[in-house]
């Protein structure tokens, strides 16, 4: 039965992690203190060469082993290209009324609208009633 992407890619991640932890263990050389001190180091602005040895060595086992397991299972792995520009799909249509530009008010109506009378059920004047 075949692995879908998602499986193949848990599987991988597992694995990483678990070599990653052994790594760190390896590098403390079996310090609890040390092992602490590792672990704290990582943080989201650690950069690759901020890790210990072990763990770089780690990674790049991992990834290599990523890229062989992905290859295997049937999965491309290609270089990554910039992406296509985009294209509109449907052109606009130059005939609706929200795309075309303004030009003014329409022939048949006067250039401001003037003073507004009473609506319908309202108070008379047209206003809010006064108290």
């Amino acid at each position: 039965m075949t692995k879908s992407a998602t499986e193949v890619m848990q599987e991988i991640m597992f694995s990483a992690v678990i070599d990653a932890v052994g790594a760190l263990k390896t590098a403390s050389k079996g310090l609890p203190n040390n092992l602490l001190r590792d672990i704290n180091a990582v943080h989201a602005n650690a950069t690759f060469a901020d890790l210990p040895a072990e763990l770089q060595a780690a990674i790049n086992e991992s990834v290599r082993q990523a890229f062989n397991r992905l290859l295997k299972e049937g999965y491309s792995v290609a270089p990554g290209r910039p992406a296509p520009a985009p294209s509109r799909a449907v052109p606009r249509d130059p005939n609706r009324t929200g795309d075309r530009p303004r030009r003014g008010p329409a022939p048949d109506r006067p250039n401001s609208r003037g003073p507004r009378g009473p609506r319908p059920g309202g108070p008379p004047g047209g206003g809010r009633p006064k108290p």
